[in-house]
């Protein structure tokens, strides 16, 4: 009997384990409007290490503009590129490649944070400005 109860019990945490890790579909461009900083990135949802960051992305009128992208002890701007959703996942276009993107999935947004993960699983972690 206690290996049932145990076995239940097991079973019921990975259930809800797995939750905590899906995708929130997005609707349109409006919820990711704005400026947003990303603080920290880390290479997958379970990684415990985070790599501090201090680019700056703001989201306008279907373009974004990456700034303060930290290089090699100095800081560059990124020219805007279009985004879009589709599919419930932000689409950016790669510089300089208007017809490839980077796809994201939101993990988790409120109004002053929102996670974004890669399609390598890496994940972005941004505060609003």
């Amino acid at each position: 009997m206690k290996k049932i109860k145990l076995t239940a019990v097991l079973l019921g945490l990975s259930v809800f384990s797995g939750l905590s890790f899906a995708d929130v579909p997005l609707q349109s461009n409006e919820e990711v409007q704005g400026s947003w900083k990303l603080e920290y990135t880390k290479k997958s949802v379970t990684a415990t290490e985070t790599i501090k960051r201090e680019d700056t992305w703001t989201f306008k009128d279907g373009k974004v503009t990456i700034t303060h992208i930290p290089r090699e002890g100095t800081f560059y701007d990124q020219s805007p590129v279009a985004y879009e959703i589709e599919g419930g996942k932000l689409k950016i276009a790669m510089l300089g490649r208007p017809d490839k993107f980077d796809i994201f999935a939101l993990q988790e947004k409120t109004d002053k944070s929102m996670t974004l993960k890669g399609k390598f699983g890496d994940v972005y972690h941004f505060n609003k400005n």
